[in-house]
């Protein structure tokens, strides 16, 4: 039956909104769906929030950690150039919009919302034949092609950055975990360091690649790594799963003033803890350090359509961050830029009054009164 059908009017006003939450593949997508999700869930307890993914995401395991129901549908990728793929995309996606709308109509949703990511484009079409409005978020500056696509029908089209290029689009900021949005770095930073079993003292330089961006960064901090210990810092190494630094004799790196972990479960206490953080400029990172006023170098991950860069644009703009290509990225620029800059407190502080003012710490409540707005609508 269609959301907005009049014979469903009684028992629609009768039952909890039902909020249904699309995207994934990546940790850049679920972080805000499940901030905004949390948010919703603040504003309104009784509201039904469900998230849609694929089964080969890392929503799998993220969204039923967060205590969130989780459902799927085919990934439909869109394929870049001739191929069979390209030949079965009609019929795959036609699949894809088929389990969407079961989807919609199962939990009879008053609004769907996007994030980005593969399983959007279905969810947007779905919602679309059955008139349930839809709300989207993008979090890059350079749009993905499932929020090109859905922006040009959808209610609402709420942006992370300024300028990213969706027609009708307001900037919000992008939604992020409340440990972050409310940060203290300067009330935090003791606790953070002893957590990451650093120093509470000293000057803390942390890098990390991410999970998929980390070899080209973790190759060049691995020949400076011994290069910390002689100026009194410290540096803590986050190599990615199964990426560990290792000697030539197989034992793991060691130096004095390095330390090096595979993963951190909470980026609050990697925030706190660093004077300077060295990372990809993924939307959600540049949003959060600037949100939290954390100076920092970005270098782009080398591949995709070019957007981690725009991403980074305006932070390097203001001054709070500076940005390296990935070739650049090397053990002369640590040596020359970075190890120089983490003992200079007197630019760091700079940078970091620069990235709170272009930080916005409370998008997931505004994206949660948005969506609340249409699914009442």
């Amino acid at each position: 039956m269609n959301a907005q059908d009049p014979a469903d009017t009684e028992t629609a006003a009768q039952r909890p909104i039902s909020v249904v939450i699309a995207g994934g593949g990546t940790a850049g997508h679920i972080s805000p769906l499940l901030a905004i999700a949390r948010a919703i869930t603040e504003v309104q307890p009784q509201a039904q929030v469900t998230a849609v993914g694929t089964a080969s995401g890392m929503e799998t395991r993220l969204v039923p950690e967060a205590g969130l129901p989780l459902e799927t549908i085919d990934r439909v990728p869109l394929p870049r150039k001739p191929s069979v793929d390209l030949l079965k995309l009609p019929l795959k996606l036609r699949n894809a919009i088929k389990q969407a709308g079961e989807i919609i109509d199962r939990h009879k949703a008053d609004v769907v919302v996007g994030v980005g990511g593969y399983v959007c484009t279905p969810m947007y079409l779905a919602a679309k034949r059955r008139g349930v409005p839809v709300v989207i978020h993008e979090a890059n500056a350079r749009p993905g092609i499932a929020n090109r696509v859905g922006a040009r029908s959808a209610a609402v089209v709420a942006t992370a950055f300024p300028d990213t290029p969706l027609a009708g689009a307001r900037t919000v900021g992008m939604p992020m975990r409340p440990e972050i949005a409310g940060l203290d770095r300067a009330a935090q930073q003791r606790s953070a360091r002893e957590n990451l079993g650093l120093d509470p003292q000293k000057p803390t330089l942390i890098v990390t690649g991410g999970s998929s961006g980390a070899l080209s960064m973790n190759k060049t901090i691995e020949q400076v790594a011994g290069d910390v210990g002689v100026l009194g810092v410290q540096l803590l190494h986050i190599t990615g799963r199964g990426k560990q630094v290792k000697t030539s004799t197989g034992e793991l790196l060691q130096a004095d003033g390095y330390r090096q972990v595979e993963y951190v479960n909470g980026m609050e206490d990697v925030y706190a803890a660093a004077d300077l953080l060295v990372a990809r400029s993924g939307a959600a990172t540049v949003s959060e350090v600037a949100a939290v006023g954390l100076p920092a170098i970005f270098v782009p991950l080398p591949i995709g359509n070019g957007e981690q860069a725009l991403n980074a644009r305006a932070l390097v703009a203001s001054g709070a961050a500076h940005l390296v290509e990935d070739a650049q990225f090397t053990p002369d620029y640590v040596r020359t830029t970075i190890l120089p800059l983490i003992t200079n407190s007197q630019q760091l502080s700079v940078m970091s009054q620069a990235a709170q003012g272009a930080g916005v710490r409370d998008a997931a409540q505004t994206m949660a009164g948005l969506i609340l707005q249409e699914a009442r609508a």
